[in-house]
Protein backbone atom coordinates (compact mmCIF):
# COMPACT_ATOMS: atom_id res chain seq x y z
CA UNK A 1 0.00 0.00 0.00
CA UNK A 2 2.60 2.26 1.26
CA UNK A 3 4.86 1.42 -1.73
CA UNK A 4 1.88 2.29 -4.50
CA UNK A 5 0.87 5.74 -2.64
CA UNK A 6 4.90 6.43 -2.80
CA UNK A 7 4.98 5.69 -6.63
CA UNK A 8 2.14 7.67 -7.61
CA UNK A 9 3.06 10.29 -5.32
CA UNK A 10 6.62 10.66 -7.26
CA UNK A 11 4.70 9.70 -10.62
CA UNK A 12 2.23 12.44 -9.71
CA UNK A 13 4.32 15.36 -9.28
CA UNK A 14 6.68 14.83 -11.94
CA UNK A 15 3.11 15.18 -14.01
CA UNK A 16 2.93 18.14 -12.49
CA UNK A 17 6.53 19.53 -13.16
CA UNK A 18 6.33 18.43 -16.70
CA UNK A 19 3.54 20.28 -16.73
CA UNK A 20 4.05 23.52 -15.58
CA UNK A 21 5.34 25.20 -18.53
CA UNK A 22 1.80 24.09 -20.20
CA UNK A 23 0.46 26.87 -17.54
CA UNK A 24 3.50 29.27 -17.65
CA UNK A 25 5.46 28.23 -14.70
CA UNK A 26 8.77 26.22 -14.08
CA UNK A 27 8.84 22.67 -13.68
CA UNK A 28 10.13 23.13 -9.68
CA UNK A 29 7.01 25.31 -9.12
CA UNK A 30 4.72 22.93 -10.87
CA UNK A 31 6.48 19.87 -8.68
CA UNK A 32 6.05 21.88 -5.84
CA UNK A 33 1.95 22.23 -6.34
CA UNK A 34 1.91 18.67 -7.64
CA UNK A 35 3.41 17.61 -4.18
CA UNK A 36 1.49 20.05 -2.18
CA UNK A 37 -1.76 18.62 -4.21
CA UNK A 38 -0.53 15.05 -2.57
CA UNK A 39 -0.55 15.82 0.84
CA UNK A 40 -3.09 15.57 3.64
CA UNK A 41 -2.26 18.42 4.97
CA UNK A 42 -0.43 21.77 4.95
CA UNK A 43 3.07 21.49 5.16
CA UNK A 44 5.98 24.15 5.24
CA UNK A 45 8.94 24.93 3.34
CA UNK A 46 11.36 22.53 5.43
CA UNK A 47 8.62 19.34 4.79
CA UNK A 48 8.46 20.51 0.74
CA UNK A 49 12.15 21.14 0.89
CA UNK A 50 12.91 17.17 2.15
CA UNK A 51 9.77 15.63 0.26
CA UNK A 52 11.14 16.94 -3.26
CA UNK A 53 15.18 17.20 -2.71
CA UNK A 54 14.97 20.84 -3.46
CA UNK A 55 17.22 23.91 -2.25
CA UNK A 56 15.58 26.37 -0.07
CA UNK A 57 15.93 28.64 -2.26
CA UNK A 58 13.90 26.80 -5.03
CA UNK A 59 11.13 26.13 -2.69
CA UNK A 60 10.80 29.40 -1.30
CA UNK A 61 10.63 30.90 -5.08
CA UNK A 62 8.53 28.42 -6.12
CA UNK A 63 6.02 28.70 -3.17
CA UNK A 64 6.18 32.77 -4.07
CA UNK A 65 5.49 32.00 -7.67
CA UNK A 66 2.31 29.82 -6.50
CA UNK A 67 0.90 32.48 -4.37
CA UNK A 68 1.19 34.95 -7.30
CA UNK A 69 -0.71 31.95 -9.26
CA UNK A 70 -3.25 32.33 -6.32
CA UNK A 71 -2.45 28.28 -6.68
CA UNK A 72 -1.22 28.38 -3.12
CA UNK A 73 -2.14 30.36 0.09
CA UNK A 74 0.54 30.83 3.14
CA UNK A 75 -0.66 30.10 6.45
CA UNK A 76 1.28 31.65 9.81
CA UNK A 77 1.80 28.48 12.24
CA UNK A 78 0.07 30.46 15.25
CA UNK A 79 2.90 31.09 17.78
CA UNK A 80 5.70 30.34 15.87
CA UNK A 81 7.10 31.81 12.43
CA UNK A 82 6.99 28.86 10.32
CA UNK A 83 4.96 29.15 7.47
CA UNK A 84 2.60 26.33 5.97
CA UNK A 85 1.41 26.13 2.20
CA UNK A 86 -2.65 25.16 1.52
CA UNK A 87 -2.29 23.85 -2.03
CA UNK A 88 -5.97 25.41 -3.94
CA UNK A 89 -8.02 21.91 -4.59
CA UNK A 90 -10.80 22.93 -6.16
CA UNK A 91 -10.27 22.27 -9.81
CA UNK A 92 -12.73 25.46 -11.08
CA UNK A 93 -11.08 27.97 -9.53
CA UNK A 94 -7.35 26.35 -9.86
CA UNK A 95 -8.19 27.05 -13.61
CA UNK A 96 -9.90 30.09 -13.09
CA UNK A 97 -6.67 31.02 -11.47
CA UNK A 98 -4.01 29.50 -14.24
CA UNK A 99 -6.25 31.29 -17.00
CA UNK A 100 -6.98 34.81 -15.06
CA UNK A 101 -2.45 35.05 -14.31
CA UNK A 102 -1.79 33.96 -17.81
CA UNK A 103 -4.62 36.78 -19.32
CA UNK A 104 -2.57 39.01 -17.20
CA UNK A 105 0.61 38.23 -18.13
CA UNK A 106 0.39 37.61 -21.53
CA UNK A 107 -2.90 38.11 -23.50
CA UNK A 108 -3.85 41.83 -22.25
CA UNK A 109 -0.15 43.10 -22.77
CA UNK A 110 -0.53 41.52 -26.49
CA UNK A 111 -3.49 43.22 -27.43
CA UNK A 112 -2.92 46.27 -25.96
CA UNK A 113 0.65 46.67 -28.02
CA UNK A 114 -1.42 45.49 -31.06
CA UNK A 115 -4.02 47.79 -30.57
CA UNK A 116 -1.57 51.03 -30.45
CA UNK A 117 0.41 49.50 -34.01
CA UNK A 118 -2.22 48.93 -36.14
CA UNK A 119 -3.73 52.42 -35.97
CA UNK A 120 -0.12 53.51 -36.49
CA UNK A 121 -0.19 51.96 -40.05
CA UNK A 122 -3.17 53.71 -41.35
CA UNK A 123 -1.24 56.22 -42.96
CA UNK A 124 1.44 53.77 -44.69
CA UNK A 125 0.39 52.83 -48.11
CA UNK A 126 3.53 50.70 -48.75
CA UNK A 127 3.56 46.93 -49.85
CA UNK A 128 5.45 46.28 -46.53
CA UNK A 129 2.99 48.39 -44.53
CA UNK A 130 0.06 47.51 -45.91
CA UNK A 131 1.14 43.18 -45.24
CA UNK A 132 2.37 44.35 -41.87
CA UNK A 133 -1.44 46.27 -40.76
CA UNK A 134 -2.98 43.07 -42.06
CA UNK A 135 -1.06 40.42 -40.43
CA UNK A 136 -1.41 42.65 -37.30
CA UNK A 137 -5.20 42.78 -37.51
CA UNK A 138 -5.55 39.42 -37.79
CA UNK A 139 -3.42 38.44 -34.94
CA UNK A 140 -5.42 41.22 -33.44
CA UNK A 141 -8.71 39.05 -34.31
CA UNK A 142 -7.56 35.79 -33.02
CA UNK A 143 -5.88 37.32 -29.46
CA UNK A 144 -9.50 39.42 -29.07
CA UNK A 145 -11.19 36.47 -29.43
CA UNK A 146 -8.91 34.25 -26.92
CA UNK A 147 -9.47 37.06 -24.77
CA UNK A 148 -13.19 37.47 -24.86
CA UNK A 149 -13.67 33.65 -23.83
CA UNK A 150 -11.32 34.05 -21.59
CA UNK A 151 -13.15 36.74 -19.94
CA UNK A 152 -16.50 34.76 -20.38
CA UNK A 153 -14.91 31.64 -18.17
CA UNK A 154 -14.03 34.15 -15.64
CA UNK A 155 -16.80 36.21 -15.54
CA UNK A 156 -18.48 32.31 -15.04
CA UNK A 157 -20.43 32.74 -18.08
CA UNK A 158 -19.32 29.78 -20.48
CA UNK A 159 -18.67 27.62 -17.50
CA UNK A 160 -22.58 28.02 -16.81
CA UNK A 161 -23.17 27.37 -20.32
CA UNK A 162 -21.09 24.64 -20.25
CA UNK A 163 -21.85 23.19 -17.13
CA UNK A 164 -18.22 22.57 -15.79
CA UNK A 165 -19.29 22.10 -12.57
CA UNK A 166 -21.40 19.13 -13.96
CA UNK A 167 -18.47 17.60 -16.51
CA UNK A 168 -16.19 17.69 -13.61
CA UNK A 169 -18.84 15.47 -11.65
CA UNK A 170 -19.12 13.38 -14.05
CA UNK A 171 -15.08 13.08 -14.74
CA UNK A 172 -15.03 12.29 -11.02
CA UNK A 173 -17.62 9.71 -11.32
CA UNK A 174 -16.12 7.84 -13.91
CA UNK A 175 -13.05 8.45 -12.68
CA UNK A 176 -14.38 6.50 -8.94
CA UNK A 177 -15.93 4.00 -11.60
CA UNK A 178 -12.46 3.15 -13.14
CA UNK A 179 -10.26 2.75 -10.19
CA UNK A 180 -13.08 0.52 -8.49
CA UNK A 181 -12.89 -2.26 -11.61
Amino acid sequence: MVENRERIREDFVGLWGRMGSFWGVSPATGRVYGWLLTQADPQDAEAIRAGLDMSRGAVSMACRELQDWNLVQAHRVPGGRRVEYVPETNLERAVRSIVSTRKRREWDPILERLREWIPELKDDDSREGAVLKERLVAIEGIVALVDELADQFLKGGVVQRLGLKLLVANARRKGRGKGAS
